[in-house]
């Protein structure tokens, strides 16, 4: 009977795996087949993808399709305005970030948890709910089809200021009195040991941040008024008629497939980082 049983447990633990990972292979299916019918949808042709039943192949419209809608809604330049937004977004959110949780737990000063707070409580106050007055300041400004005004009202987030604060209270008390010691200031501090140590995070938020600014729909629509400045989002959505004429959903697709692109190489290509900055955050 004992002889049985390191067989027995193997065997449980062999069945366990099989169904973890038939568990994962079907996240997979169900997270990339609709990524997977976009696609097909973009290579058909209009009248091949309102035919019932529909094909789940590949068609050979592909090229056509997307060399069409790229040049109907300019989306060379729908690309470089939500890029730019994209990245001026999340490297302003995590320079405010990291710049305000440097000042609340490194600085001692009247009113320093009151100010983390009210840090906090914007939370609750994000674009939509005051959008109305962010659009009358930018509009007073002047920014009204510019890129300051596309980025400066999102750049702030009190997400990315918390994260950084809570990783920056486990740094050991003594590296900092030993910074103190060898004459480092404040900024030196801040230069040569917090950012260093702060890259795994910094990569991962610019991860989170870089799509949430690529996303952006409403705001970019209220701020801009020329194509010249439209985003890819907003540029998408011009694309789908609003009357009775039958959309064209296979040219809809190819420039959503091409506007999951950017997206998809930064995560990518920050992958590591983005995983790593995500288990040291849950530290």
């Amino acid at each position: 009977m004992a002889m049985l049983l390191p067989g027995i447990r193997k065997s449980t633990i062999n069945g366990r795996k099989w169904i973890i990972h038939l568990l994962l292979i079907l996240a997979i299916l169900l997270i990339g087949f609709p990524l997977y019918y976009g696609f097909v949808i973009s290579t058909q042709s209009l009248d091949e993808v309102i035919k019932v039943p529909q094909s789940l192949l590949p068609s050979g419209y592909l090229l056509e399709n997307y060399v069409k809608v790229w040049n109907r809604i300019q989306m060379g330049r729908l690309l470089i305005n939500s890029t730019i937004v994209a990245v001026v977004v999340g490297l302003g959110k995590i320079s405010i970030a990291i710049l305000s949780a440097f000042a609340i737990v490194f600085f001692d000063f009247r009113g320093k948890q009151v100010a983390f707070w009210m840090i906090f409580i914007t939370l609750m106050l994000p674009v939509p709910v005051r959008i109305i007055s962010t659009y009358q300041v930018v509009s007073t400004l002047g920014w009204v089809d510019t890129y300051a005004g596309l980025t400066i009202p999102l750049i702030a987030s009190a997400t990315a200021t918390f994260l950084f604060r809570q990783f920056y209270i486990t740094i050991p008390d003594e590296l900092v009195d030993a910074a103190k010691i060898d004459g480092a200031g404040p900024l030196r501090f801040l230069w040569s040991i917090l950012l260093p140590n702060s890259g795994a995070n910094i990569a991962a938020l610019f991860v989170v941040m870089f799509i949430y600014g690529w996303n952006q729909y409403l705001w970019p629509l209220m701020a801009t008024n020329s194509d010249n400045m439209r985003v890819v989002v907003v540029g998408i959505a011009s694309t789908v008629p609003t009357g009775t004429q039958l959309p064209e959903w296979n040219l809809v697709m190819a420039a959503a497939m091409m506007a999951l692109l950017p997206p998809v190489l930064v995560v990518i290509f920050l992958q590591r980082w983005f995983v790593h900055g995500l288990l040291e955050t849950e530290k």
